[in-house]
């Protein structure tokens, strides 16, 4: 059977980079007895408070002695088919044409990568990404292709667009105004809350301490037809170097995009970096070459180095994310933030 992996020893490519900015300060991640956090493993992290389910189904892989890309890819399954989950899998806010499109990408320890984008009609875009990984020669599959694709792996197609979805999408249409909030993925789980996007992305390194990551969403809500962000993109959303760590991104993509972010994040872990300080010099990069348009928006990094410490930053308050080890198994972290670090030292 032809396989990525195959396919991939044909040749392989190495970059590196040396970046810093005034942004950056030496601190590691504290945990809240002030101790530096990490260095256990296995352990698995991800973006948001839908990280705490998703991270204990990636567990039970990880507990087993299995792989960490066979657990990130169960652990972001589950807010894909959580129907109260309006940014992430089958209960995703549409675009501004009706279309509930995903998208994912997937990447583990040998360097193999998958992703789908714009895909309609099939509820888990991450094991549609593992299969483009594990099955064919390519890296990405979008639209009808990706749908085409899953279809022909023996994956059923079903409507997406739910009742709720629906009815949010036609309130929308009334005023058809599009301008992505600050966090709102912290309020679309309540009555009335305000429409917007998020990610899950998820990163685990197993027993034999080996990294992989997973990044799945629905997008921004109401995008235009067509928009993909930084999701399903390798070395934006999610990137992982089982030499150094991994990293993920959430909030609004077209930044992270524009400044390759999760693999900045990596190669800044490379140079010496701790998990937090490099994320914390990615966001830096989105503040220098737009700060305006960072003040307005969210973007939040999280990493973990091959040591199983982490960390994460993000341009605004109010991210989150979900760590679980051995001991641990429902953290749930308040990152640090540029705009509130900045006032404080202010």
């Amino acid at each position: 059977m032809f396989t990525r992996r195959k396919f991939l020893k044909a040749g392989a490519a190495s970059a590196s980079l040396a970046a810093f900015s005034k942004y950056s300060v030496a601190k590691t991640v504290q945990n809240t007895t002030g101790r530096a956090e990490g260095g256990k493993l296995p352990i698995v992290i991800s973006t948001w408070d839908f990280g705490v389910p998703a991270n204990k189904e990636a567990w039970k892989t990880l507990a087993a002695g299995g792989r960490a890309v066979d657990a990130v890819e169960a652990g972001v399954k589950i807010p894909e088919q959580d129907m109260k989950n309006h940014t992430v899998g089958r209960a995703g806010y549409p675009d501004r044409d009706g279309f509930v499109t995903l998208d994912a990408c997937i990447m583990d320890e040998f360097g193999n990568c998958g992703s789908v984008a714009a895909m309609e009609d099939i509820a888990h875009p991450i094991s549609v990404a593992r299969l483009v990984m594990d099955k064919t020669p390519h890296v990405m599959l979008v639209g009808d292709g990706a749908s085409q694709f899953a279809v022909e792996q023996g994956i059923k197609r079903e409507k997406l667009l739910t009742p709720e979805s629906e009815k949010a999408w036609k309130k929308w249409l009334k005023k058809a105004e599009y301008s992505p909030l600050i966090n709102i993925e912290n309020e679309q789980h309540r009555p009335g809350g305000k429409y917007n996007h998020d990610t899950i992305g998820m990163l685990a390194i197993d027993a034999k301490g080996n990294i992989s990551g997973a990044c799945t969403t629905s997008g921004m809500a109401f995008k235009m037809h067509g928009r993909v962000g930084d999701s399903p993109i390798i070395g934006a959303g999610l990137y992982v170097d089982n030499e150094v760590g991994g990293a993920t991104s959430t909030g609004v993509g077209e930044e992270v995009i524009r400044n390759v972010g999760s693999f900045l994040v990596v190669e800044l872990m490379r140079q010496g970096m701790s998990p937090e300080d490099a994320c914390k010099e990615a966001v830096a990069r989105i503040i220098k070459k737009k700060p305006e348009t960072a003040k307005k928006i969210q973007v939040g990094f999280l990493a973990i180095n091959k040591k199983g410490e982490y960390g994460a930053y993000a341009l605004q308050e109010g991210f989150s994310f979900a760590v679980c080890t051995a001991d641990k198994q429902d953290l749930l972290i308040d990152g640090k933030s540029f705009y509130k670090d900045e006032k404080k030292e202010k």
